[in-house]
């Protein structure tokens, strides 16, 4: 049969094969084989087995790992950020500190508070008190030599000691 080539109809159109099958019907099983079923692996299964086996226990082993040292760094870095948020404050609060101490070290704020909390008032003439003291010398020098005996020595000591002062 002879066809154009050219189709007009939009399903595509069947091919036939030049060659026809034989009618013969042929007998063909189909035979399937489930080596489990067997109870017996052959020796290179079993290695492959075991390679797939270790390879995906290696795969988790450095999956936990990496989760594991994750974690570890997660926490550092929680902690660290603890304290510095610390470190922080403390400064702020240092600053404060010396805020108020040189506030509190300002002789007028010393005046002001001597007069507000004690009560306290400047001196007048009156109360002016002067004191005349002779121009003595009063410290002392020592005259005496003052020789420490050390009574744990034992005889050696004190002999040595009597050779090398004299």
């Amino acid at each position: 049969m002879v066809t154009s080539r050219y189709q007009y109809e939009t399903s595509p159109r069947k091919v036939e094969p030049e060659y026809k099958r034989n009618e013969k019907k042929q007998n063909i099983h189909v035979v399937k084989s489930n080596p489990k079923q067997g109870g017996k692996l052959s020796k290179e299964q079993k290695r492959r087995h075991r390679r797939v086996t270790l390879i995906v226990l290696g795969i988790f082993a450095l999956l936990l790992t990496i989760s594991y040292r994750n974690t570890q760094i997660n926490e550092k870095f929680t902690k660290m950020q603890g304290l510095k948020t610390e470190l922080a404050s403390l400064q702020k609060e240092n600053e404060q500190l010396e805020v108020t101490i040189q506030n509190s070290l300002n002789l007028n704020n010393i005046e002001k508070l001597a007069k507000e909390k004690l009560g306290m008032q400047k001196l007048t003439n009156k109360q002016t008190v002067y004191v005349s003291l002779p121009k003595k010398d009063y410290t002392v020098s020592a005259t005496e030599k003052i020789i420490e005996t050390n009574q744990d020595e034992n005889w050696f000591e004190k002999f040595v000691d009597k050779i090398f002062n004299r």
